[in-house]
Parts: structure tokens; C-alpha cells; sequence
């Protein structure tokens, strides 16, 4: 049940609770699709290894409710996190850097689940310039302050070598680029105002591996 609470006055929403949401929606839906139509702060917290109050104080600064001894009705707590998380809302994309990385993310099909649909890649590579992943467009790299205007489009991805991110980044805040999905190992400066998200994939593979070497020490 959505909170009567009007959004704009709520409490800002923490990243940690940002980064949680997905995975929330993701088994409500899957909830949902078994045919349950209530669920309980315990049982999710259950599932996720978090207390009841965690999860409480999560959907409460999205503004969702749930009702005593009859817990969350899980349509109403999907529509929120949805609309939280922009997912009715879908933007469209540019990537910048078509090599294997860029072209896996060209080819996923499951961003528009999330609200994000990247429509053509741009890339310096002649050999790649002309050709398409999964019908998306690679253009030469020049063509992309112009397309970025004439489509309106804020997001911008970039898979490029890490020696090139800044530069690509500079490129896209002059195209009129509002927030960057860098999957590049490196960290870029941009002006005030523009959105960076920063996909650390060595870092992640670094915990992975402190995690099992622990691990095979306690065998």
C-alpha cells in the first residue's frame, strides 16, 4: 500500500537503500508471479539476510506501508520501487566504446526491464563504424554530439580503454550528456551537476577473491 505521503517531502533515499531496491523488486515479482499477493517485512528479510527492520525502514523511505497482520500488498510495493527506481519510466542511451564489453551490453536485452534502453554505439574503429548489435547502430565517434542533441539524450555509457575515459567523458558533458555509466576502471572529473556511476568490475573481482581465499583457509 502506497503512503499517502506526497515524495517530493520525504526523506532523501539512501544509495544503500538505492542498491537494495532491485533485488527487492526482483523477488516480489517473482512472488507475484507464484500467485502471493501479501508478503511480510520478516519473510523478505529472511530471504536477504536483513532484519525486519531494515527492510521496514527501506520501503518506508520510498513511501510504502504495510498494513498490521496482513504485511504489504507486493502489487502496490512493486509499483513503488518501480517508480522509484525509474523503471515505468524508460531513457534512452548512448555507449561509447564498441569492443567486447560494449558490444555484451548492445546485445543484453534486459536493461529495459530497468528503465534503460541503449539505442547505438559510437566507436573510432572504421572497421566497426556501419555495423549493428542486436539492430543498435555503431557510428563514428564524431557523429555523437550531434545525434546526442537531435535525439535529446542524457545517458551515456562508456567501455572504452581506460587511457581514453576522461577524454570520452569531456566529450559527452559538451554533447549536453547529463549522467555516465563508466565502465571503465578509472575514475573521471566532471562538473558539478552531472551524474557518475562507476562500475567497478576489478574491484568487485578483488573482494570475490579475498572472500574465497578466506574461505580455503577455513578448510
Amino acid at each position: 500500500m502506497e503512503s499517502s505521503i506526497p515524495q517530493e517531502i520525504l526523506k532523501p533515499i539512501s544509495e544503500a537503500t538505492l542498491m537494495r531496491l532491485p533485488a527487492y523488486y526482483h523477488y516480489l515479482v517473482t512472488a507475484m508471479d507464484s500467485g502471493e499477493e501479501t508478503i511480510s517485512c520478516s519473510n523478505i528479510a529472511q530471504r536477504f539476510g536483513f532484519t525486519s527492520i531494515q527492510i521496514r525502514k527501506d520501503f518506508e523511505s520510498i513511501g510504502a506501508a504495510g498494513r498490521p497482520k496482513v504485511g504489504y500488498m507486493i502489487k502496490d510495493l512493486i509499483d513503488v520501487i518501480s517508480k522509484t527506481l525509474g523503471y515505468d519510466n524508460t531513457r534512452e542511451a548512448f555507449l561509447v566504446g564498441a569492443g567486447n564489453l560494449g558490444r555484451a551490453l548492445l546485445g543484453y536485452n534486459g536493461f529495459e526491464v530497468y528503465g534503460l534502453k541503449i539505442i547505438a554505439a559510437f566507436d573510432n574503429d572504421v572497421k566497426a563504424q556501419g555495423s549493428s548489435v542486436s539492430g543498435k547502430s555503431i557510428f563514428p565517434l564524431e557523429r555523437f554530439k550531434e545525434l546526442t542533441s537531435r535525439m535529446h539524450i542524457q545517458i551515456g555509457i562508456i567501455t572504452v580503454p581506460y587511457d581514453k575515459t576522461q577524454e570520452i567523458a569531456n566529450m559527452m558533458v559538451s554533447a549536453g550528456i547529463k549522467a555516465i555509466w563508466n565502465f571503465a576502471p578509472v575514475h573521471i572529473e566532471v562538473p558539478d551537476g552531472i551524474i557518475v556511476e562507476n562500475v567497478n568490475m576489478a574491484a568487485s573481482l578483488a573482494v570475490l577473491s579475498n572472500k574465497l581465499q578466506n574461505k580455503e583457509r577455513l578448510l
